[in-house]
């Protein structure tokens, strides 16, 4: 196993955006049944907690179906082992993900996929899904099954789906992944040319007309999102490479498959015309990769960053097998965080996968907790959802619970939800210390609970605590402070 590389006092950012993605098509809950995956999912969440990650990324819809009861389609196999058949005992994980999530202080976005109707190894598709009911808006590709960007029914209906999502459920956020036009196969060009002469919409290229239907869908996820709750987050993960230079004089110097021209995904229009909240490029490559380099590609997002943050998609597997260059003796992870500390466009990491984190792969989860992760991170601001701070706590107060020491307040009041108090900060300085709530090593709780329970250590030590309100964009209110004897 190669080691990591500890970087003394390196220092961590107050906001950053600390994701890791939870997938169901490696069927890593297929057959578990609801005790069993419901401790599993608990495992990975605890260890998930210990590390510092502020936000959960959890696949719920892999191929027109549900990892939750829905109105529109039938339950994944991936979750129960056949498509259609509901889990026993009877439970609903989005709901349960978002509980656990908020509970333990994280973000919870719904991971869906907008066109793949049926990946290779699903064999049955239950009668109520939508390829059975028409086939006419699908076509078969590489032994998948997708919905046909080109039809405006199926952006339609994946908006449906979308809004049914954020009206039912508390959700933080939308998330979509690489999958848009599939993957080239070799000798198999995408059976779309009917489509295309049908509802080419003037565009007189094949290419530019595939990637407008795919903006179309991307704006009008924008617009259902924000009309049906304005503070969810929409966000994509596009595969790492948006264009290599051969191709474009302002692509990246690497050599690999394209977002805009095999998958024709066009993320720097997407980010231009402000139709995403956030992007998390897969960078899932090691340092010094021949065809598509992590620090190159790391770079030039950063540049291209444009209007909104970019997030870096880690792998974590990789990550750990890879020799740093350096220093043969260790793996990348430290070079890959410094890189990303490094870059003023980068604002935080997805970890792929979460189970990888979990089990401390090559150490990684040890590295969060001990290095880049040491203190607690509130989200990056978005002002561009919203730049209002909550009103700040009301009636702060020590108060004797029993043999407990309470530490109490109530919550500011609120017009809108957009300026309701979700969750609060509390900080702790020591007797002499100036309060700067601007340093996360005071923080010692990020909670959805009014009180925080003090430590007691004989009453003989002076702290000043400070409790500040955070709405749902993370916007932090005003501090109150309260003099406490410990």
């Amino acid at each position: 196993m190669l080691l990591t590389a500890v970087v003394v006092n390196a220092q961590t950012p107050k906001r950053e955006f600390r994701g890791a993605w939870i997938q169901c098509v490696n069927g890593q809950f297929q057959g578990l049944g609801t005790e069993r995956m419901q401790a599993t999912l608990t495992k990975q969440l605890d260890e998930l907690q210990r590390c510092k990650i502020n936000a959960i990324i959890f696949q719920v819809r892999p191929e027109f179906d549900a990892l939750y009861p829905s109105n529109f389609e039938p339950w994944s196999r991936f979750l129960t082992g056949t498509q259609g058949t509901p889990p026993s005992p009877y439970w609903d994980p989005l709901q349960w993900m978002i509980d656990e999530c908020h509970k333990r202080g994280m973000e919870l976005h719904a991971w869906l996929n907008p066109y793949r109707a049926k990946t290779k190894g699903t064999n049955a598709l239950a009668v109520t899904h939508a390829y059975q009911q028409h086939p006419e808006r699908f076509f078969w590709y590489d032994d998948m099954i997708i919905a046909d960007p080109g039809q405006e029914v199926n952006r339609k209906y994946f908006c449906a789906i979308v809004q049914d999502i954020v009206k039912r459920y508390d959700v933080d956020g939308i998330h979509i992944d690489d999958y848009f036009y599939p993957y080239p196969a070799n000798g198999q060009p995408i059976p779309d040319e009917q489509t295309y002469q049908m509802y080419n919409r003037g565009i007189n290229n094949i290419g530019d007309w595939r990637r407008d239907n795919v903006n179309l869908l991307i704006k009008e996820i924008n617009q259902v999102v924000k009309q049906t709750k304005p503070w969810v987050k929409f966000g994509v993960s596009p595969f790492g490479i948006y264009r290599n230079q051969k191709s474009w004089k302002n692509g990246s110097a690497t050599n690999g498959l394209q977002n805009y021209d095999d998958l024709y995904a066009d993320v720097l229009k997407w980010v231009d015309e402000e139709w995403v909240d956030y992007n998390i490029p897969q960078l899932y490559w090691e340092i010094g990769h021949k065809a598509a380099d992590y620090e190159t590609l790391i770079n030039w997002w950063s540049k291209h960053a444009g209007k909104r943050p970019v997030f870096v998609g880690q792998d974590v597997m990789r990550t750990v097998q890879a020799k740093d260059l350096n220093n043969p003796q260790t793996h990348q992870m430290t070079a890959k965080y410094n890189l990303q500390r490094s870059l003023p466009s980068i604002e935080g990491s997805c970890q792929w996968p979460a189970s990888s984190v979990a089990d401390n792969a090559g150490g990684y989860a040890d590295m969060l907790k001990k290095e880049y992760h040491r203190y607690p991170a509130l989200q990056p601001l978005m002002p561009y959802i919203d730049h209002q701070a909550p009103g700040k706590v009301k009636k702060l107060k020590p108060i004797w619970m029993g043999r407990d020491y309470m530490l109490f307040w109530t919550a500011p009041k609120a017009k809108h939800p957009m300026d309701e108090a979700v969750k609060y900060v509390v900080y702790r300085f020591p007797k002499g210390m100036r309060v700067n709530i601007d340093d996360p090593s005071y923080i010692v709780a990020i909670t959805t609970d009014t009180f925080y329970k003090l430590p007691v250590n004989r009453g003989k030590e002076k702290y000043t605590y400070v409790v500040t309100a955070l709405d749902r964009l993370s916007n932090e209110s005003r501090p109150v402070k309260k003099s406490v004897k410990l």
